[in-house]
């Protein structure tokens, strides 16, 4: 993730929750008049919102104020195991019926319907159609029965070991190991440093059934659950139903205190610098820890604190990103902020960065010499309007589309309340209030903040590497004495001046040559004087989003195999250079407080543009998709920046197991491509690129807008899109041909294939199976393909994990193509245990053979068809959605109208039709990859 994104991702989850008018400090924070909130008898507390989107669904959450932390010794992992068991049979759906039930609705395990366990809290997700009273009181049923009627039977209980402990082994590895040693020191002397939620492998195997029964009647109790419902319902019946089914339970008599642990302060720096020879990337961690336990707002005044802690996070990120953009980047990224630990009650100031191997101290040093430059000197007036300018823009985003936010969205804000105590004023009151506030808030004010977040005690420096020979470990005493900074040598922040244009030049409009209605779908395209096209699609899905992509047939497989090899890991760095002569921190800045991306990208048959923005500032978004096609900067020292941060994320990514495997198998199944050149770019790969090349490779691809199709999905605004198609896409340069995709002729390896790599120590394997080969574009195969994987999956997860307890999660998908020749492709994958990996890839090859002899089940192919039909309702309000329409039809050549009979074609598929793809393309030439342990 850029770390622009990351700081946008901070800015989401501040709690802005201030008030609009009439502002008083001591006020109390309201809440939230379109949220129905009520505590029953018992103590279990409701939360009812009606919301629209998506149409005719509910989202049901159960939340458990109880997790990990509450465990005694011999029950360690049991809350999460719990979380298994509610799946697995309850008073009402025994055994499996409850996820046969609910994928009979079209609600898919996994996907939708899930589950998690943290140290404080479980929580379940239920989303149900809405629309159908039995479905809707059967959805009450389920959560009821999770929250009291779970079937706690030996005989589930053992069965149910397996999974969990597959679960388990998924997440043994270099980070787990690491994380063993340094959670002790981050969590110093609390329960948390002894209660990882996944718990203990010699407990989960041997653990007595009284154990967890004894957990669960411990802490499922009404007075420590929530109930969240939103969604397209009656509020009014559906807290008649809340009552109906939650009032008549009662909290166990003695019950047990739910206990919070505190994480105690301490006067030591704790230093943690951990290493293993499977770490795939080296990361720095700084934590400061509060004094004081977590402070929740209340009233005004603690609402402006947040506004102020927010701008101070806005601020420092955007010095942390400027830094990462610098030709010599310290980290990949870094950023900061002051938040939560992984305990409830305790907060703190954290910096982090991803950074190169041979920078350790460097990275760190940058990191402390950044906090100490702001409590020494401050922020600027510019950064601090800067940082107004962008919160007060992402609010009023949200702000006007807060008649189209997803159910979802709600639920979380609620679960926050129950859990947390965060308020929930709505997004009317914040919006209001921020903009009231955000004047009186001074440098003063931002400035006094890191004062109390820097200190020399309850301090707690991780540090996690690669252990390869030639690399020197850093020590402690490095550590320590990099912590401390002479502030004498320190300088102000000089905050450079913000471009006042993006593009040097105002393009020379074109004209629209002929514009062409389509009212089927809505769609409205232009041909523009230079031949390019324009097709755009108002929708009333967001207010505040319109998404973006331009297309060209070509892309790399123009390129010679010498050019491919010298351009293939350049080509998403070029951008990093900016255009139009300003730096990629100048754009940054200029578009403080606007919201708009675009990022070129060239595929191996394409060429195009992708981004968004909102209708404000579509404008900009023109602007540089303008400055990107004409006036794209060469800039060697940027490019250098790109290939240090690429280089610190991919050098020891190889040490993974799991990448380590990928990078073989498909090195094996490309042995005859000449083109082919790995998945990691090497330090010998990174020598051999020649950014000059790719550089002039990119000017070629975006030299020609006539073979381009621009398409604008969104709350377009239809006489401002023509003006700007006018003046940004009309412009751009063309010479009126047109290129098609290229088929090289290259393919992978066919036959009867198997390939076994060993590497890792832990006793971790994964299997791939691959079906794959030329074959003419079939709509109705297409989706006869889909559809097998999915009833497939359904099977396997019926025989692998349920009846076997072999795998935690398995999938099959298959799918056809057009571009650029006609193929089929279909893949089963899973992880498991070694020992396990040849019955198992049997037990998977067996339930497809079952398919291909007797076809699949009605009831599956159901299944199937009625999650498609959710989903595809869901889907065609999305702008997303028909984005994809619209490109896919581009590339295959097809109707965009396809769309609106796509429903149709997956009512129609047949169990025949299903099992004749089988037989044709999944009864010869396998491929199997196994990743295994190396062998001791």
């Amino acid at each position: 993730m850029k770390q622009t994104n990351k700081i946008l991702l901070l800015l989401f989850f501040l709690p802005f929750y201030l008030l609009a008018q009439n502002i008083q400090n001591d006020s109390k924070i309201p809440f939230d008049p379109n949220v129905k909130k009520g505590v029953l008898k018992n103590g279990l507390t409701y939360y009812i919102r009606k919301n629209a989107k998506p149409e005719n669904k509910v989202d049901l959450r159960l939340i458990v104020n109880a997790g990990s932390i509450l465990e005694n010794d011999d029950q360690q992992g049991l809350a999460h195991f719990m979380e298994h068991m509610n799946f697995n049979g309850t008073k009402r759906f025994p055994k499996n019926q409850l996820v046969d039930y609910l994928q009979s609705i079209g609600v898919k395990f996994g996907q939708h319907l899930n589950a998690y366990t943290s140290f404080d809290e479980t929580v379940y997700f239920l989303p149900i159609p809405s629309d159908n009273p039995e479905k809707l009181e059967k959805g009450f049923q389920i959560i009821e029965d999770w929250a009291f009627n779970a079937n706690l039977t030996p005989e589930e209980i053992d069965k149910e070991r397996g999974v969990v402990l597959e679960e388990y082994r998924l997440g043994l590895g270099a980070d787990k190991r690491m994380e063993d040693k340094y959670i002790p020191k981050m969590m110093y002397n609390s329960q948390y440093a002894n209660r990882l939620p996944i718990g203990k492998k010699d407990i989960l195997e041997n653990f007595k059934y009284d154990r967890i029964i004894s957990f669960y009647k411990d802490w499922y109790r009404p007075d420590l659950m929530a109930v969240i419902i939103v969604g397209d319902i009656d509020v009014a019946e559906m807290e008649k139903k809340v009552l109906a089914h939650f009032d008549g339970y009662k909290n166990p008599e003695n019950e047990k205190p739910r206990k919070t642990f505190e994480v105690p302060n301490h006067k030591e720096t704790f230093v943690c610098i951990e290493s293993d020879k499977e770490a795939s990337q080296t990361q720095i961690q700084l934590l400061y820890k509060d004094y004081a336990l977590p402070k929740r707002p209340i009233k005004i005044s603690d609402c402006k604190d947040e506004l102020v802690e927010g701008l101070f996070t806005t601020m420092l990120n955007n010095r942390l990103n400027e830094l990462t953009n610098s030709p010599n980047p310290p980290f990949t990224y870094g950023f900061s902020y002051h938040g939560g630990t992984f305990a409830r009650l305790k907060e703190g100031y954290q910096s982090f960065a991803m950074v190169d191997e041979n920078k350790q101290i460097s990275a760190l040093k940058v990191l402390v010499t950044e906090n100490e430059r702001v409590k020494k000197f401050g922020f600027t007036e510019g950064e601090l309007k800067r940082a107004k300018t962008d919160i007060l823009a992402q609010l009023e985003s949200s702000f006007k589309d807060k008649e189209k936010k997803e159910s979802e969205n709600y639920v979380w804000a609620c679960q926050s309340n129950f859990l947390d105590n965060e308020p929930m004023a709505g997004i009317e009151w914040d919006f209001e209030t921020t903009k009231t506030l955000m004047p009186s808030v001074d440098l003063n004010a931002v400035n006094a903040l890191i004062k109390d977040y820097i200190k020399e005690d309850n301090r707690v420096v991780v540090i996690t590497a690669p252990e390869k020979e030639g690399l020197k470990k850093v020590t402690e005493k490095e550590v320590l004495e990099t912590l401390k900074v002479n502030i004498a040598d320190l300088k102000p922040y000089e905050d450079k001046a913000v471009a006042e244009k993006l593009l040097k030049i105002v393009p020379t409009p074109g004209t629209i040559v002929s514009k062409v209605k389509n009212d089927k779908i809505g769609s409205t395209t232009l041909t523009l004087s230079n031949g390019a096209k324009v097709t755009y699609k108002k929708t009333d899905f967001k207010n505040e989003e319109i998404l973006i992509e331009a297309i060209s047939y070509g892309g790399s497989n123009l390129y010679s195999n010498e050019e491919i090899k010298k351009t293939q890991f350049a080509n998403n760095g070029l951008t990093d250079a900016g255009f139009s002569g300003l730096k990629q921190n100048d754009i940054d800045k200029f578009m403080s407080g606007k919201i708009a991306r675009i990022s070129p990208y060239i595929s191996n048959t394409t060429e195009g543009i992708r981004g968004e923005s909102t209708p404000k500032d579509l404008e900009y978004a023109m602007q540089m998709i303008y400055g990107y096609f004409t006036d794209l900067n060469f800039d060697p020292e940027a490019f250098d920046g790109y290939k240090q941060k690429q280089s610190a994320f991919y050098d020891n990514l190889i040490a993974q197991p799991n990448f380590y495997f990928q990078q073989e198998f498909y090195t094996y199944l490309n042995k005859e491509n000449p083109r082919w050149n790995g998945i990691v770019p090497t330090a010998e790969k990174w020598a051999a690129t020649d950014y000059k090349l790719a550089y002039y490779k990119f000017k070629e691809r975006f030299a020609n807008a006539s073979d381009f199709e621009f398409f604008f999905i969104g709350n377009v605004d239809e006489s401002k899109i023509e003006e700007y198609a006018k003046i940004y896409i009309a412009s751009l340069p063309s010479n009126n041909t047109k290129e098609d995709a290229k088929d090289l002729g290259y393919r992978m390896l066919k036959g009867d294939l198997k390939k076994v790599v060993n590497k890792g120590t832990d006793p971790k394997s994964n299997v791939t199976i691959m079906y794959y080969g030329e074959a003419p574009y079939s709509t109705k195969e297409a989706t006869a393909l889909t559809a097998l994987g999915e009833v497939l999956t359904i099977k396997l997860l019926e025989e692998l994990r349920e009846n076997e307890s072999g795998v935690y999660g398995i999938s099959a998908r298959g799918s056809m193509n057009k571009v650029p020749y006609g193929s089929y492709n279909f893949n089963i994958g899973f992880p498991c245990g070694p020992e396990n990996a040849e019955k198992l890839t049997a037990s998977a090859l067996n339930e497809l053979q079952k398919i291909i002899d007797n076809g699949p089940e009605e009831k599956d192919i159901n299944k199937y068809k009625e999650a498609e039909a959710l989903e595809y309702k869901k889907k065609m309000k999305e702008n997303r959605y028909w984005m994809t329409n619209f490109t896919k039809s581009y590339v295959n050549g097809s109707n965009p109208e396809d769309i609106l009979i796509a429903s149709e074609n997956v009512k129609a598929v047949t169990a025949k039709e299903i099992q004749d793809v089988a037989k044709k393309y999944l009864t010869k030439d396998k491929t199997i990859g196994i990743l295994m342990p190396e062998v001791k």
